[in-house]
C-alpha cells in the first residue's frame, strides 16, 4: 500500500495530465469553431450587412443566454476587471474582426487573426505572466512572422485581384488578434472560472453597445434573407461567442495562453482551403505559402511550449 506522500504526488500528476488533455481538447474543437467562423462572417461581411450588424447579433444573443450564469454570480469578478475584459475581449475584438470581414478575404483573416494572436499573447505574457519562450517556441513565433509578412507584402503591394482598402482591413485583423491575446493572458493571470468571465464580457458588451447601435449605428438586418439571418445569429451569437469562447478560456486555464494560442494557427489552413469553394476565393502562391508557415508554427510551438502547473481553485 503506498505512502500518502505517493498517493498525493499521483494523484497530483494524474491531474494534471486530465487537465492537459482536456485542454487540448477544447483548444481543437475552438480550431474547428474558429475555422467555421472565418467562412461564417466573411459571408457576413460580403452581404449587406454591416460589421454593426454582426456585433449586435454577437452581443445580443450572447447576453441572453448567459445572463442566468451572470446573475447567478454578479459579483464573482470585479467591475474594473469585468471591463478590461469586455474592452478587449469583447467590443474591441468583435468590432474589429468585423469590421476586417468587410474588407479582406478570410484566409487573411485566418493568417492575421489566428496567427497573430500566438505573437499577441507572448507579448502580454511577458511581463504579465513572466513568460519566456523556448528555442522551439522561438522558432515556430519566427514562423508565424514569416507567414504574417508574406500577407502583408501580398495587401501592400496590391497583388492582382487585391480589393481596394484590403490593407486596411488586413490591420483590423491583427488589431484584433492583440485585444484577443490580452483576454487569454488576463484569463490566466487572473483565474477567471471561465463561464463567469465569458457571461460577464457578454452582458457588459451588450449593456455598452446595444444601446448605440440602435440610436447611431447604421443596420441592414432587413435587407438579407431569413436563413442568412439565422445562420449569422446561431454561428455569431452561440457557436463564436459562448461554445468557443468557453473552451478557450478552459483551454488558457489549463494548458496556458501561450499553447492555447499556437494551436490557434491550425485555422488559417482549414479557414483557406473552405474558402475556396464555398466563398469562391482564389489562393495565391503567396497566401499558401503563409499558410503553410503558421501551420507549421502551430504544431511546432504546440509541442514546445513550457507545460503549465496544476492549476488551484
Amino acid at each position: 500500500m503506498p505512502d500518502l506522500d505517493t498517493l498525493t504526488a499521483s494523484q497530483a500528476h494524474a491531474h494534471l495530465r486530465r487537465q492537459t488533455w482536456s485542454g487540448f481538447a477544447a483548444a481543437g474543437m475552438v480550431v474547428i469553431f474558429w475555422s467555421g467562423f472565418n467562412i461564417v462572417s466573411r459571408l457576413g461581411g460580403r452581404s449587406a450587412l454591416t460589421p454593426f450588424d454582426l456585433a449586435a447579433l454577437r452581443f445580443g444573443i450572447s447576453a441572453l443566454l448567459l445572463l442566468p450564469v451572470f446573475l447567478r454570480r454578479p459579483n464573482a469578478i470585479a467591475w474594473p476587471r469585468l471591463l478590461t475584459l469586455a474592452a478587449f475581449g469583447g467590443l474591441g475584438y468583435a468590432l474589429l474582426v468585423y469590421g476586417g470581414f468587410s474588407l479582406a478575404p478570410a484566409s487573411h483573416a485566418g493568417i492575421l487573426v489566428n496567427g497573430g494572436i500566438p505573437f499577441a499573447t507572448a507579448l502580454v505574457a511577458w511581463p504579465l505572466l513572466g513568460f519566456r519562450p523556448t528555442r522551439r517556441v522561438a522558432a515556430a513565433f519566427a514562423l508565424t512572422a514569416l507567414g504574417i509578412a508574406l500577407i502583408a507584402y501580398q495587401s501592400l503591394a496590391g497583388e492582382v485581384g487585391a480589393a481596394p482598402r484590403q490593407w486596411l482591413g488586413d490591420l483590423f485583423f491583427l488589431c484584433g488578434a492583440l485585444c484577443w491575446g490580452v483576454l487569454g493572458v488576463l484569463l490566466r493571470k487572473w483565474n477567471l472560472r471561465p463561464f463567469d468571465a465569458m457571461a460577464g464580457i457578454a452582458i457588459v458588451s451588450a449593456l455598452v453597445f446595444l444601446p448605440v447601435y440602435v440610436v447611431a449605428l447604421p443596420k441592414a438586418l432587413s435587407l438579407v434573407p431569413t436563413e442568412q439571418l439565422l445562420l449569422q445569429a446561431i454561428y455569431q451569437g452561440v457557436i463564436a461567442a459562448v461554445l468557443a469562447g468557453l473552451l478557450y478560456a478552459h483551454a488558457s486555464q489549463t494548458i496556458g495562453p501561450i499553447k492555447a494560442a499556437l494551436m490557434l494557427a491550425l485555422v488559417p489552413g482549414i479557414s483557406a482551403v473552405a474558402a475556396v469553394p464555398i466563398l469562391n476565393e482564389p489562393l495565391g502562391g503567396v497566401t499558401v505559402a503563409g499558410l503553410l508557415c503558421v501551420s507549421g508554427a502551430a504544431i511546432l510551438g504546440a509541442i514546445g511550449a513550457t507545460p503549465p502547473s496544476v492549476r488551484r481553485g
